[in-house]
């Protein structure tokens, strides 16, 4: 399985389209969207400063602005099936669907996973492809060309991952990579077994 999430920074790009076309025709149910929460968590963001309720309500709204941001993939691309639990994405795989995670549900349920803005949907993926035991962990920003391997605690440090990335990405068997958003044929490629794109990540 691969675990790729889309930033909300492609959020109005056309390279978005072009990623969601590629994962629905290549993916074979072999693909779990992580979708990121782009400007419904900055919505929770600006409430957050306004109204001043904690961290662990806007850990739960930033929850709820990632599946709005899912739920949004899906009316761009509506062949995506939704999956809200292990059991489904293992039911899309085995329909051989591309699919969208809306992660509510299964973060709720663990109360290990620290409910801060340190965690985001970069940790968030890797928890998942964590719990998948995913052959892939791609992560699609508006990065640029990066360098050929770069450690997650740089990354972090530059605001290109979370700051919780590097201790998610410790239980991670699977690669790791940062892929630019223009780089989805690329990416296909390596769908069909073409070299993988992007910038390696280092995790200690």
């Amino acid at each position: 399985m691969w675990v790729v999430k889309l930033g909300g920074s492609l959020l109005g790009t056309p390279e978005l389209q072009d990623w969601l076309d590629v994962l629905v025709s290549e993916g074979d149910g072999r693909v779990v969207v992580v979708p990121g929460g782009g400007p419904f968590a900055d919505a929770v963001r600006t409430a957050q400063r306004v109204v001043g309720f904690g961290d662990a309500i806007a850990h739960q709204m930033a929850l709820l602005a990632m599946e709005q941001y899912g739920l949004m993939l899906k009316g761009m691309q509506p062949a995506l099936a939704v999956a809200t639990s292990e059991l489904a994405i293992a039911e899309r795989g085995w329909q051989h669907r591309a699919m969208v995670w809306l992660p509510s549900q299964m973060v709720m349920g663990d109360e290990t996973i620290p409910k801060s803005w340190e965690v985001t949907s970069d940790s968030l993926a890797a928890w998942l492809a964590a719990k998948l035991e995913a052959s892939h962990l791609i992560l699609v920003k508006h990065a640029g060309r990066l360098g050929d391997v770069m450690p997650a605690a740089l990354l972090s440090a530059a605001g290109v991952l979370d700051a919780a990335f590097e201790t998610f990405g410790k239980n991670l068997a699977c690669p790791v990579r940062v892929v630019d958003k223009s780089e989805h044929a690329a990416f296909a490629r390596a769908l069909r077994g073409g070299p993988l794109p992007g910038t390696r990540i280092a995790v200690k």
